[in-house]
């Protein structure tokens, strides 16, 4: 079942504003959160990260009707990208070396940065990429 394309655009402009405070303040324990959101948007899809059930319940009610919906898994590959960064982030910011966590806390806040702002997912378009290059090996 395609998903609203709004959903996980509102997902990347929380997730860019949790990624500019930790990249601000260095703090873990708010990436560790962040981490866990894309855990569940990885696991169990978007709509079921915690992003994904606040556009829902609060954000999707006071908007018209979605005009453009897209498959699920682009944006689920891209919370599984963006858990990857988060995980090395954390372990930056817990045990270091120092620039590995504030260096992968930038780099998944340039990619929902762009999502949030421009609409383009780094994810889903690095998902779509390994679809085709696969198709082409069989």
């Amino acid at each position: 079942m395609d998903i609203d394309v709004r959903g996980p655009r509102f997902g990347a402009a929380v997730t860019t504003v949790v990624l500019a405070v930790v990249l601000v303040t260095g703090n873990a324990w708010l990436l560790a959160w962040q981490l866990l959101a894309f855990a569940l948007g990885a696991a169990g899809g978007v709509t079921r990260s915690p992003y994904g059930w606040l556009f829902r319940r609060v954000v999707r009610p006071r908007l018209g009707p979605p005009a453009e919906f897209e498959a699920p898994q682009p944006p689920q590959f891209a919370q599984a990208v963006g858990l990857f960064f988060a995980v090395v982030g954390l372990v930056g910011y817990t045990a270091g070396p120092r620039w590995l966590g504030p260096a992968a806390a930038g780099a998944a806040l340039a990619a929902a940065f762009l999502n949030a702002a421009f609409g383009y997912c780094l994810g889903c378009e690095a998902y779509l990429l390994m679809r085709r290059v696969a198709a082409r090996g069989h």
